[in-house]
């Protein structure tokens, strides 16, 4: 971003405005967060500010305050889709294309308001935005988000608030500090909002130690039952069924993570979670090293993301989608035969 943006940026935000915060569909830890964090920023300039999800957040991310006011465009798609036409900047996070959006997408392509992209996924549709702070090389959207208060002026307004919603933002997206975190910014940005008053422990404990019953039993029956480990491959996959889902009482947000849990095998160096929606196969990959799960996910399965974490869709059915991903694995052979020492 050049210096003569972040200064129309700043006399922007000089004056109360409309402004909405969007972020993409299956909102994540990171999405939640850096939304959450420029809405307690821009709450404080006196801005009329709305954050829109395109569906449900998981709710082991409730704690994070005031989310609750949050609108779910699945829900309430009348009432999101005035404050879209109304607004006069719209913050775009954790989100690289308006196809991300789901139904929201097309309000959005048509919008009139100023455009705000921050985001680090790769290849981000540039074009389509009024101004861009993009890094594919940060650890999440929430340490950019950190980075763009910093330029725009803005530090002094992180408190406590803000900085936890960053914090969740940034270690659910490095997997509690366990990939893309190899960047000592990501841990100096940790210790400024422990300074502002995070309380890093209690937040750890809020995303992570916060499991309904239902959701520990799935991932017990998830990992002894469902697991698939193909060990000629270093692959291990998972896949559950509606079915299966509603047999533990799934809830939003209950199968985030469980594809990380395979990696935890010496020998296992790529990752697959497939769970049964009811109009496709969600897909979501997760990989060690510099195994790209980014380049499976785009390649076969209409996705993308990040080198060691992505997510792509199957309208295939569960056992076809599982034959496909079989038939690939031979050819990334040599790719996948490594060990981490």
């Amino acid at each position: 971003m050049s210096q003569n943006d972040i200064e129309k940026l700043i006399e922007l935000f000089k004056n109360p405005k409309k402004i909405v915060i969007s972020s993409h569909y299956n909102p994540d830890g990171d999405a939640v967060g850096s939304a959450m964090a420029l809405y307690h920023v821009l709450k404080q300039l006196n801005h009329q500010v709305s954050v829109i999800f395109p569906n449900k957040f998981p709710l082991f991310l409730s704690w994070i305050e005031e989310s609750e006011r949050s609108l779910i465009f699945e829900q309430d798609g009348a009432s999101a889709s005035q404050v879209i036409s109304a607004a006069d900047i719209i913050f775009c996070v954790d989100y690289n294309s308006f196809k991300r959006l789901g139904e929201m997408e097309s309000l959005m392509v048509k919008s009139k308001a100023i455009k705000v992209l921050i985001d680090h996924h790769p290849d981000p549709e540039k074009e389509h935005f009024g101004f861009v702070y993009h890094s594919a090389s940060a650890s999440s959207t929430a340490e950019l988000v950190y980075k763009f208060l910093k330029l725009t002026g803005l530090h002094s307004k992180i408190n406590r608030q803000v900085a936890e919603s960053l914090y969740a933002g940034i270690i659910t997206d490095t997997g509690s500090l366990s990939f893309s975190c190899n960047n000592p910014d990501t841990y100096i940005i940790i210790a400024k909002l422990i300074q502002k008053g995070l309380d890093a422990e209690r937040a750890h404990r809020l995303i992570y130690d916060d499991f309904s019953e239902n959701r520990m039993r799935l991932l017990g029956y998830t990992i002894y039952q469902k697991m698939i480990v193909i060990p000629e491959y270093f692959t291990a996959i998972i896949a559950l069924t509606i079915d299966e889902l509603a047999r533990f009482g799934y809830q939003q947000g209950d199968t985030e993570g469980i594809v990380n849990f395979p990696l935890s095998m010496k020998a296992i160096n790529f990752s697959v979670m497939l769970v049964e929606r009811t109009d496709r196969i969600r897909l979501s990959f997760r990989s060690k090293g510099s195994f790209p799960a980014n380049i499976i996910a785009a390649r076969y399965f209409e996705g993308g993301g990040h080198l060691n974490a992505a997510g792509g869709d199957s309208y295939l059915s569960m056992q076809e989608t599982i034959k496909r991903l079989k038939e690939i694995l031979p050819q990334y052979y040599d790719q996948l035969n490594f060990e981490i020492r």
